[in-house]
């Protein structure tokens, strides 16, 4: 057969290929695919606490749930294992640097990435470590002039930039990215490095896998489709840039594959609809300068994500962009949404999660963690939205971000991504403290 009439066969087999729903999987957002959608494998939870675990710090990664045990890290630089039934810890792993990304498990193993620096690999039964794979450095994005606070020629870390990649597992490969601008693939089983792929800068989106190729969004505005067995670049998409303050540019948010579609929200205020197979823009939604760091949900034709200085939960129709609800949640969202059933589950910074109904946006119910409900220092008003005079300014320059970020603590916010197993919702909190719903 001649080449002039294979190519098109190959793009189609991607195509098809990237349709397909992924293996379900214990990992960040449901699936390999980060679709965020979960079976509906027991009743309908109705926000009723059924367990709680106290951490040793915040917890901004979200829980893996595999085998009767949930597995999540905390930024004391725990990794833990519960059982799912009562929230007894199993066991418990001390990385000697926090943990802000989802643990993946398969094949009877815990992978997670640290701010170490480094991929590592845990007997998921005992926790004993398999192999630990080191990486050149890890760090947080930083620019000069970052925000607009001053001094505008200083260097800024991005205390907003929370996540670090979260490891995906497929065909016996682990993928992640990294602080050094790097996609990392591994081998599951031994951690030998098989290929890297160096962006324009930091990597903590966390990479989805479809129809043989990585999906994944740096810090330099790029989305980039990789080679699953290579590494060799595929395509590539430039969002929008910021080069004066660097606050409307970059990817924290990961993408979403589904229908031969990659989903993906950005810093630039937009989510984009990309063809998986050429990297070719479909429709932008723009949110009106408002950041999109959660990744996006696919289900049913539909694409849910959420956005911080506006407030809102939104969906919109997967293959127009158009709004279909606008549903407001009071505080900043960079939490990803769960679908499971008739609900979509989304965590917000005032400590509330709220399970939307996913057809509407209506508010079937909403909890609120310890740390909202005492509310120490006073930051939420009396319909639980962000009192924007509690935020006042305190060093006048970066250091008020990290300021912030622990007064954020305080209430209990939720950064993390539920996950639905069996009935139940389970989540992790910036007070540190860790939630099974029925």
């Amino acid at each position: 057969m001649s080449r002039t009439v294979m190519l098109p066969i190959i793009a189609l087999f991607v195509i098809a290929a990237a349709t397909a729903p992924a293996r379900a999987q214990a990992t960040f957002h449901g699936d390999v695919a980060r679709t965020g959608v979960y079976p509906a494998t027991g009743p309908a939870p109705k926000g009723e606490v059924k367990w709680t675990f106290t951490a040793g710090g915040a917890i901004v990664g979200s829980p893996a749930v595999a085998g009767g045990v949930v597995y999540f890290g905390a930024l004391d630089g725990h990794l833990h294992a519960l059982d799912a039934a009562t929230g007894k810890e199993a066991w418990k792993f001390k990385s000697r640097m926090p943990i802000a990304c989802t643990p993946a498990v398969a094949g009877g193993t815990v992978y997670f990435t640290s701010s170490a620096g480094s991929l590592a690999a845990l007997d998921a039964a005992t926790g004993a470590p398999k192999w630990v794979c080191a990486i050149e450095a890890e760090r947080r994005f930083e620019a000069r002039g970052l925000h607009g606070y001053p001094p505008a020629t200083q260097t800024m870390p991005d205390a907003w930039d929370v996540f670090t990649s979260s490891p995906a597992v497929s065909d016996g490969l682990v993928f992640f990215g990294a602080g050094d601008g790097g996609v990392y693939a591994v081998d599951a089983a031994t951690g030998v490095l098989q290929w890297s792929f160096r962006t324009g800068n930091v990597v903590h989106a966390s990479p989805a896998v479809a129809g043989g190729l990585v999906f994944v969004g740096s810090w330099d505005s790029r989305v980039y489709a990789l080679e699953a067995r290579t590494g060799a670049v595929k395509w590539k998409f430039q969002a929008g840039v910021d080069p004066a303050i660097h606050n409307q540019e970059g990817f924290q948010s990961s993408c979403a594959v589904a229908d031969g579609v990659v989903y993906v929200g950005c810093r630039d205020a937009h989510v984009y609809a990309l063809e998986a197979a050429t990297g070719r823009r479909l429709w932008d939604y723009p949110t009106g300068k408002s950041w999109v760091i959660g990744t996006p949900a696919v289900r049913d034709g539909i694409v849910y994500a959420g956005t911080s200085d506006s407030s809102r939960f939104f969906a919109l129709d997967a293959k127009t962009g158009r709004l279909l609800f606008n549903a407001d949640t009071k505080a900043y969202v960079f939490s990803s949404a769960a679908l499971c059933g008739p609900r979509a589950y989304v965590g917000c910074h005032n400590g509330t999660l709220t399970a939307f109904d996913a057809r509407t946006g209506a508010v079937d119910w909403t909890f609120r963690t310890e740390g909202s409900r005492r509310d120490p220092l006073k930051l939420l008003d009396a319909d639980l939205r962000l009192d924007q005079a509690a935020f006042h300014p305190v060093t006048g320059d970066f250091g008020d971000m990290y300021i912030d970020f622990y007064r954020f603590t305080t209430v209990g916010g939720i950064m993390a991504s539920p996950a639905v197993v069996d009935g139940v919702v389970y989540f992790g909190s910036l007070d540190g403290n860790f939630y099974a719903l029925r």
